[in-house]
């Protein structure tokens, strides 16, 4: 049985480095294109298994050369292809990425397969639902989010729902939701309120609590994340390290959570891990090649003890 089940994107990712991004009609010159498996579904079930959990991944492609490499992927790194839907009406997602020498990014996807994913063939593999942690993002239809949070607290499942990319959401979502992850421009998209620093993050998550959320964990990029409860606020610092690509720094760091939280870490754990994940992340280049293994997230949490 799998102790982490992500259903979500599956993509390929064209990325693409670049001195700085080109302005509005500029063509500019890039260098070394890295061509890999990404998607924000994928990304996060690869990363919670690299970090140790068994993982089901729930999500669809193309029938196409793409997809066929994604299935061959996933397989290869130790997730099951049982939840992999193959359909031929649509193209398997892909993604575009610009990434700059600070390792900043930017980002067109097109979603493809992705947002052909329906409620109705999530309850057609409702056997998979099943675990410790149900991990959700937005880059499939939002209807499809909420029947599988529904259908997951109804077994019981901890829920993690990753609101990225940044967009608003109706509000019978969030009371099925235990813990909500966004960063800080998503936590303002929900919100309507601005996060530049940790005190408008502490507003931001104060409202999201309000609107039903069971906890909120608000990532703040180099400076770590920001655990919100019914008991108050708790800053977790994020760790020194030289960024070259944050692509799938995000993604890291969810998966990691939910590995953590599978096998019984409580938060106060659990948010150093996935902190370190994200850090180690973003010393690598590219979506899923840059995902750590147990063994580097935890050299890293034990190097600042």
């Amino acid at each position: 049985m799998p102790a982490v089940v992500v259903v979500g994107s599956a993509n390929v990712d064209f990325t693409v480095q670049v001195d700085r991004a080109p302005k509005p009609g500029e063509t500019i010159f890039g260098r070394n294109l890295l061509i890999s498996f990404g998607g924000k579904g994928a990304n996060q079930a690869v990363a919670a298994r690299r970090a140790g959990a068994v993982v089901a991944f729930v999500g669809k492609v193309g029938q196409d050369q793409h997809g066929e490499q994604i299935r061959t992927h996933l397989e290869t790194v130790g997730i099951g292809e049982a939840g992999l839907i193959s359909d031929a009406s649509c193209a398997t997602g892909v993604a575009f990425i610009l990434v700059e020498p600070d390792g900043r990014n930017q980002i067109v996807v097109a979603s493809g397969c992705n947002y052909r994913l329906t409620p109705a063939e999530i309850e057609a593999r409702d056997h998979l639902l099943t675990g410790e942690i149900l991990l959700l993002q937005l880059e499939t239809p939002v209807e499809t989010v909420f029947s599988a949070l529904r259908r997951a607290k109804e077994k019981g499942m901890r829920t993690i729902l990753n609101p990225a990319p940044a967009t608003h959401l109706p509000q019978e979502v969030f009371p099925l939701v235990d813990l909500l992850t966004p960063n800080e421009t998503e936590a303002s998209t929900l919100t309507g309120i601005a996060v530049e620093d940790r005190s408008g993050a502490e507003e931001a998550g104060a409202k999201l609590l309000a609107m039903g959320c069971g906890g909120v964990i608000i990532t703040l990029g180099a400076d770590g994340a920001l655990w919100m409860s019914k008991d108050g606020a708790q800053h977790f610092p994020g760790f020194s390290v030289q960024p070259v690509d944050s692509t799938a720094a995000g993604d890291a760091f969810n998966g990691a959570l939910a590995a953590a939280l599978a096998e019984g870490s409580v938060l106060e754990e659990a948010i150093p891990f996935a902190n370190a994940a994200g850090a180690v992340a973003t010393t690598r280049r590219g979506a899923q090649e840059s995902l750590p293994d147990r063994a580097a997230i935890l050299a890293l949490v034990s190097s600042v003890k």
